[in-house]
């Protein structure tokens, strides 16, 4: 046996440990590359008038001249109202894939075809033109709803399809042997471990949807980048106005990955160490 005395292990440092941890290094490089972004959109030599007259209208802080919402209000109101309708058409199609009915899983896989191989824009088109063919008249802001809807829910569906199938099926097995019913099953072991799977691109997804509802503004709707355009058009400062509204449409995708950070802290609570 020897006779020297062990020596101390050496003691791990906490991740991030040092003159800069990592949380400083990443603020750091967010203010670096925030002010590169800056000094390139001041080389523009933007009228900053024009954005600080133009600024309210295009953030919703007013309302627009039909005393209803419009700039950033109304595309949150367009996209939250979507993000339901899109969830609930995702979960429906997903199930319908997943079960053992030829019926329901040809309506789901076509509507999940049609809807991710054509363009949205031609979707909102055919809504809002060809609907009133048959006797629906939507107006323009029903429309965009709808197109929206329709578009991201089939690709919702997939997502959520590849969620549930992502859980073990033992998982299930287990639970049919403790007297869980189906439901209860996929309420309370399924959904809550395929979340984790699905909150990522589902958030991703809504990021989308946020950018895409620009497109509603072929319709006339009173949204960010129709006012951007023409706000632009008519003092000739194009480039005030879209920059503005690229910082909206960036603040707006930033809240939506905080609150996606936070939902995947909530449901990866298993998986923490």
């Amino acid at each position: 046996m020897s006779t020297f005395p062990h020596s101390p292990k050496p003691v791990a440092k906490p991740a991030g440990a040092g003159l800069f941890g990592f949380r400083t290094r990443l603020l750091l490089t967010w203010l670096a590359l925030f002010g590169l972004f800056v000094a390139f959109f001041l080389s523009f030599d933007l009228k900053f008038a024009i954005i600080l007259e133009k600024f309210p209208n295009l953030a919703g802080f007013k309302l627009g001249p039909n005393g209803f919402l419009q700039g950033a209000a109304l595309t949150l109101f367009l996209c939250l109202c979507s993000m339901v309708v899109s969830v609930l058409l995702g979960f429906a199609a997903a199930l319908a894939r997943l079960s053992n009915s030829a019926v329901l899983v040809g309506v789901a896989s076509f509507y999940t075809s049609f809807f991710r191989g054509t363009p949205l824009l031609i979707q909102i088109l055919l809504i809002y033109l060809g609907l009133p063919q048959v006797g629906l008249v939507p107006g323009a802001i029903s429309a965009g709803i709808i197109a929206l809807s329709l578009n991201y829910g089939a690709y919702l569906s997939e997502i959520f399809r590849a969620g549930i199938l992502g859980v073990a099926r033992g998982q299930r097995e287990a639970a049919l042997a403790l007297g869980m019913r189906t439901p209860q099953i996929f309420c309370h072991i399924i959904l809550p471990q395929a979340m984790r799977v699905i909150i990522p691109p589902t958030a991703n997804q809504f990021i989308s949807m946020l950018k895409d509802s620009s497109l509603i503004s072929v319709m006339g709707v009173w949204e960010v980048m129709f006012l951007a355009q023409s706000y632009g058009r008519s003092s000739y400062r194009y480039l005030e106005m879209l920059t503005t509204a690229a910082v909206i449409y960036w603040v707006l995708s930033i809240l939506l990955e905080l609150l996606q950070a936070r939902l995947e802290r909530h449901f990866g609570k298993a998986y923490q160490r």
